[in-house]
């Protein structure tokens, strides 16, 4: 498991392209028959891949859960949302079989003890990405399909922003404890998220990219808004922002990427936004 360790603004402003690479982007989610894992020391919040090939792949797979977290189990304080992003594939939670197609989600409560990986064909794998938050009390393990997110239209072709937040793990289609995730998904000609920029004081978030086309990239924004900096992210990888860090992005072709949140509240609009004309 990588650790990340949290940073602060004023240090930030003096990090160079290597050293912000380092401390927020996720480069290399998926190996074949692996569990990928990064703990951040931001809210707590742990990001996770898994490419199941050949194998059935257990979630602990590769990591010293009471090192990490003092529990005898992954998920013994913690909960989980997990988005599949490639073939379709299997879930098994404690018994429970789970089928997720493209873009489908399966929300884990707290207190699961056994979490397992399949895919259906070794020749186009499920590519699980999943996000958990530390959690205080059991929730209801949901399944939630493409088909059944909450979505939200918005943004416009005159401002190439125009996209659709499809709200999963969400309080208006769940309860959960703290964690939040949604997909967004941007029109054909449309390549600017998350416009106007905002922060969220009492939140952070982590976004994953993909569907980004080959030899295409996206500049992720981050940083005060007063003196922002930027990473330039190839496809299926995954930033961490914290709440004082906007988080845009301008890709050089239209994408996808999936949002998490976790923190003080499951707000989705509590956020700070700031003009872009004021932005630095």
């Amino acid at each position: 498991m990588d650790i990340r360790y949290s940073a602060n603004q004023k240090d930030f402003k003096r990090y160079t392209t290597e050293e912000i690479r380092k401390e927020f982007l996720i480069e290399s989610l998926y190996l074949p028959d692996e569990v990928v894992s990064a703990y951040s020391h931001v809210d707590r919040m742990v990001t996770l891949g898994c490419m199941p090939v050949k194998e059935t792949v257990s979630i602990d797979k590769g990591i010293d859960v009471w090192k990490n977290f003092g529990t005898k189990f992954f998920l013994e304080r913690r909960e989980i949302g997990i988005f599949n992003i490639g073939g379709t594939g299997r879930i098994v939670a404690d018994g429970t079989e789970y089928q997720l197609g493209y873009q489908d989600c399966l929300y884990i409560t707290m207190g699961t003890k056994e979490v397992l990986f399949s895919s259906d064909s070794a020749d186009q794998p499920a590519k699980f990405y999943m996000v958990s938050a530390p959690a205080h009390k059991p929730c209801k393990t949901t399944f939630i399909s493409i088909a059944d997110a909450a979505k939200r239209p918005c943004g416009d072709t005159e401002t190439s922003n125009k996209r659709i937040i499809n709200q999963f793990i969400h309080p208006d289609v769940l309860e959960t404890c703290q964690l939040c995730m949604g997909m967004t998904v941007l029109e054909p000609g449309s390549v600017w998220n998350t416009m106007p920029s905002h922060t969220h004081e009492r939140r952070m978030e982590i976004y994953m990219y993909f569907g980004i086309p080959e030899n295409n990239v996206v500049f992720h924004m981050m940083g005060e808004g007063k003196e922002t900096r930027h990473i330039v992210m190839q496809n299926e990888q995954a930033v961490i922002s914290p709440s004082w860090s906007i988080h845009s992005g301008c890709g050089t072709a239209s994408y996808t990427f999936i949002w998490a949140m976790g923190g003080e509240n499951k707000e989705f609009d509590d956020m700070d936004t700031l003009k872009t004309v004021e932005l630095r």
